[in-house]
């Protein structure tokens, strides 16, 4: 059985003390494929260390997170563009928009949003999707954009049945994580009425940890409650749940 933790923050310095033990937990735990977003210019070394420590097993995309979307912005999206130029990745993201933080930068945040956009058509790569209290905002930009050569994950998806199928629409698939397994999180209220084809596991760790480790720190071993959560949900086994998943993050990636 092999699960794919589609998107988690392997650098971040939560891990610092016990990064390479983390990592060899999950993929103990038959995780063995991880999907590193970016966030800004900070953390590419942190990132190109990993993929040179755990070459089999991480793989790296590219981009600016919505909150790192500052005075600066131009000056980062110019270090993306040389990046994507100089190197293969294997997605633009994490991307989208953060209300949440700051409204203030709703407008950069959008200009960064569909540069971005645009430098994953260029490439011909996924695109995965930050959105945090900007569903509105973020599919105004997607129907703006769409086309049949964007396409990717709506990461850390917390919308309700409407916004999962308004998604799916724009050739995304749902990134689900430990909120499915929250009782106040809602989404296991209608996940499976979403057809698994449109599904991806993911922990967003070390954020967002499931049930029985809230608020802890996540590590990507973790991401098997949100597995077995699916499967209660799905009336599937693990192993299908397992499967399905990971054949979606390939169609996704391409790796």
């Amino acid at each position: 059985m092999i699960i794919t933790d589609t998107h988690t923050h392997l650098y971040s310095d939560a891990f610092d003390e016990d990064r390479a033990e983390m990592i060899q937990r999950a993929i103990d735990a038959n995780v063995t494929r991880f999907f590193i977003p970016a966030i800004d210019s900070t953390y590419t070394e942190s990132m190109l260390q990993l993929e040179k420590d755990f070459p089999e097993h991480v793989f790296l995309m590219m981009g600016l997170h919505p909150t790192s979307v500052k005075e600066n912005y131009k000056e980062e999206l110019r270090i993306v563009d040389d990046l994507l130029a100089q190197r293969k990745f294997c997605a633009i993201g994490e991307i989208g928009i953060d209300l949440y933080w700051d409204q203030s930068t709703l407008g950069i945040q959008i200009e960064a949003f569909r540069h971005q956009i645009n430098l994953a058509k260029q490439y011909k790569l996924p695109i995965v999707i930050h959105c945090r209290e900007a569903f509105d905002e973020i599919f105004e930009v997607l129907e703006q954009e769409k086309s049949d050569d964007l396409y990717g994950i709506f990461h850390c998806f917390t919308g309700d049945l409407q916004q999962a199928q308004k998604a799916i629409s724009y050739n995304m698939k749902l990134g689900i994580g430990g909120v499915v397994t929250f009782k106040n999180g809602k989404i296991d209220q209608f996940i499976n009425q979403i057809d698994l084809k449109h599904i991806v596991l993911e922990t967003d760790s070390p954020y967002l940890a499931p049930k029985p480790f809230r608020g802890k720190r996540n590590e990507s071993a973790h991401i098997y409650k949100v597995l077995e959560k699916l499967a209660e949900l799905y009336g599937k086994s693990h192993e299908e749940i397992a499967s399905i998943t990971t054949e979606n993050s390939k169609a996704i990636f391409g790796i």
